[in-house]
């Protein structure tokens, strides 16, 4: 079958984009449907996707969606797995590279905020907005993945405490004699959320990363 080209006068812009679907492989298909429902979630006003809007935007048919995801709430799994794989997979670099743990999780911080920055839909599937109606496995999920962030920014912490109550580590940051790595990692995290709840309720006009240095300085020093 020859490719179909845009410039061919009986050929509309539906039947193209259908077209380049039909070409995807199936895995191809899979991550398309999913960059576009991280798409429409990047809508300034907080609506309910649904399947015949996603399938519309696609230029697909609801059945066609099917074939790829037993479900809406399995797209959302989708968008949440990768969200989950490219999040520690940063957080493994970084914890890799920077040998300070108070370093390490400033670093982990900044990159939680610029990850939402860079997007804005799946900043709405961090903050379960755009799960509301949605199966409670998937507020669930997202629960578990804010949980090990908090581990790893006490496993960060709590080196950074070794480090300064260790007086030949010429790295080390001072800390306070009360520092708790358990409540700093929470307040921590809790602050990372407001940042993405702020973003998100703001049409995306907040940055997330708006005067972050200034604040995590005090958060976690």
């Amino acid at each position: 079958m020859q490719p179909i080209r845009k410039h061919d006068e009986n050929v509309t812009e539906e039947q193209s984009t259908t077209a380049r679907a039909t070409r995807m492989k199936p895995g191809e298909r899979r991550g398309h449907i999913l960059q576009m429902l991280a798409a429409m979630l990047e809508a300034p006003k907080n609506e309910k996707i649904t399947t015949a809007a996603l399938a519309a935007r696609i230029g697909v048919s609801e059945a066609a969606l099917y074939r790829h995801f037993a479900s809406k709430a399995q797209m959302f799994e989708g968008l949440i797995e990768f969200i989950e794989q490219t999040l520690f997979g940063l957080i493994n670099q970084i914890v890799a590279k920077e040998p300070n743990g108070v370093l390490q999780a400033r670093a982990i911080a900044l990159t939680l905020l610029n990850f939402s920055a860079k997007n804005p839909g799946m900043t709405r599937v961090l903050t379960c907005e755009a799960l509301v109606g949605e199966h409670e496995r998937l507020t669930e999920r997202v629960n578990q993945l804010l949980e090990r962030v908090e581990a790893s920014l006490k496993q960060c912490l709590r080196l950074g405490l070794m480090d300064a109550s260790n007086q030949n580590e010429p790295n080390a940051i001072p800390l306070p004699a009360d520092y708790d790595p358990v409540v700093r990692a929470s307040l921590l995290l809790s602050y990372i959320v407001g940042r993405w709840h702020r973003y998100a309720r703001s049409g995306f006009a907040r940055a997330p990363i708006e005067h972050a240095d200034a604040q995590l300085r005090l958060i976690l020093q």
